[in-house]
């Protein structure tokens, strides 16, 4: 299979051909049709995460065929169409069972191995490690089952791609963590892959007012036109002041998709009352964030995390595509431009300037 492989954080990936053992026992072999261009690979790539694992395959939003499963495997077959999920679940231990699968103890977040610790990719016998559990930067790639989630056939897969990560942690963040009710106010802090998803997650819900903050004039185009109904350029100006000009007490929802401290300081400031404020991008390694505890407490103002969107992706992967199937659900909007294989490290170079909403590379 060939595959963009990172050999060193702040060095370009190199496309290699590397050997790709058979599925084992409770895994599935898939043929990639496309893979989105995620932030977090950008971090990994550039060295903003430490201690990422190299040689390393990365992506971890993609879409493909199952071309071959392993012994035990029932729910999958050779020719199923699959959105391929970064968080294995294994249905047994203590998150899984108590409905919070996306915090299963099978994920190995930072090792570059599947669940049973071992990796499936070699490059002259040496290993090769894979970028969340599924390494999408691939021909093919070998996942556990439970990473490979079978959709409707009639789902193209290139659009496929982009639910599984960007459009599933975007979406699920309102839907799932937050919960967010009708009429509520939102304000979105970096309007990128996923925070495009939240916007239109605000606008799935009915959310009201939905505001885009960002410093990139495109960016806020875009999230207009997914649903936004107020975008702040806070490049220009105050974000909170315009938020609470907006909205008069604050957000009652603030979300944070952008690794940047001083999102999450302006996000908390905004927030009304008894307001939430969701983090979901990750800032660099060993970032710290000063707040003003006092406002927090008198005010009963909340500051969680989200991972995934807070993903039940068994459930939620195939409802999502249910609803781009319906028109309920944008996705080709959210589609910048296309790349091949060999491409990848300029996919990246626009990711990093703000050129992209997603960037996609496709096989």
């Amino acid at each position: 299979m060939r595959a963009s492989v990172l050999f060193e954080q702040g060095k370009p990936l190199l496309v290699e051909d590397l050997e790709l053992e058979a599925p084992r026992r409770g895994e599935a072999l898939v043929r990639m049709a496309a893979s989105g261009v995620c932030h977090s690979c950008l971090h990994a790539a550039d060295g903003s995460w430490k201690g990422v694992p190299v040689p390393i395959v990365l992506g971890d939003e993609g879409a493909g065929v199952v071309e071959e499963v392993g012994p035990g495997v029932e729910e999958l077959a050779p020719g199923d169409p699959v959105i391929l999920s970064w968080a294995p679940t294994c249905g047994r231990c203590h998150y899984c069972v108590i409905g919070r699968p996306n915090l299963c103890e099978r994920r190995q977040p930072g090792r570059g191995v599947l669940p049973d610790g071992t990796t499936r990719m070699s490059l002259h016998g040496q290993p090769v490690y894979h970028y969340g559990h599924v390494a999408t930067y691939a021909s093919q790639t070998v996942v556990h089952e439970s990473c490979a989630i079978r959709i409707d056939k009639n789902m193209p897969l290139d659009r496929a791609a982009l639910i599984g990560c960007s459009v599933m942690t975007g979406v699920g963040a309102v839907i799932n963590t937050a919960a967010v009710p009708a009429g509520a106010s939102m304000a979105v802090f970096g309007v990128g892959g996923v925070g495009l998803n939240v916007v239109q997650g605000g606008a799935l819900v009915a959310a009201h007012p939905i505001i885009a903050v960002d410093v990139k004039p495109a960016k806020l185009e875009h999230a207009r036109a997914l649903g936004a109904s107020h975008a702040v350029d806070a490049s220009r100006e105050d974000a909170v002041a315009a938020i609470r000009r907006l909205t008069r007490l604050g957000a009652d929802y603030a979300f944070v998709a952008v690794g940047d401290t001083r999102a999450i300081t302006q996000a908390a400031d905004a927030l009304a009352p008894g307001g939430t404020c969701v983090l979901i991008g990750v800032p660099e390694t060993g970032a710290t964030v000063p707040l003003d505890v006092r406002p927090l407490v008198v005010a009963e103002r909340v500051i969680r995390g989200c991972s995934y969107g807070s993903a039940r992706t068994r459930e939620d992967l195939p409802r999502l595509v249910s609803l781009y199937l319906a028109g309920k659900l944008k996705v080709d909007q959210l589609i910048t431009r296309r790349y091949g294989l060999d491409e990848a490290n300029e996919a990246f170079r626009a990711l990093a300037a703000g050129e992209l909403a997603r960037g996609l590379i496709v096989f």
